[in-house]
């Protein structure tokens, strides 16, 4: 079975209108990790979750966007959705464009 891609992007804008960043690397990873969302090594830049995966841009700092991938369609949308709306981020599936803003 194919694993579902997601791009995470910030609900937010920048002062010129475009898309403002998501965070500073270190505070989205530290946020994540207290919602049971983390790299399985230090600097790993796959951060593993329930049902997900999130792939940080290496070398990246502040992170403008995020790959996800849906490991485990069970239990992953309640989990999306959760840090969606926790995170203030939209999400975007590139293989239909549309937009999902919890």
């Amino acid at each position: 079975m194919a694993r579902r891609q997601l791009v995470i992007l910030s609900r937010h804008s920048d002062k010129d209108g475009g898309l403002a960043p998501l965070g500073a690397r270190k505070d989205l990873e530290e946020a994540l990790s207290l919602r049971n969302t983390a790299a399985d090594h230090v600097g790993g830049h796959v951060l593993y979750g329930p049902g997900i995966e999130l792939e940080l841009p290496p070398e990246q700092d502040p992170v403008l966007q995020m790959l996800l991938t849906v490991s485990d369609e069970d239990i992953a949308w309640s989990v999306i959705l959760r840090l969606a709306r926790e995170m203030q981020w939209k999400i975007l599936d590139p293989s239909n464009g549309r937009e999902l803003s919890p």
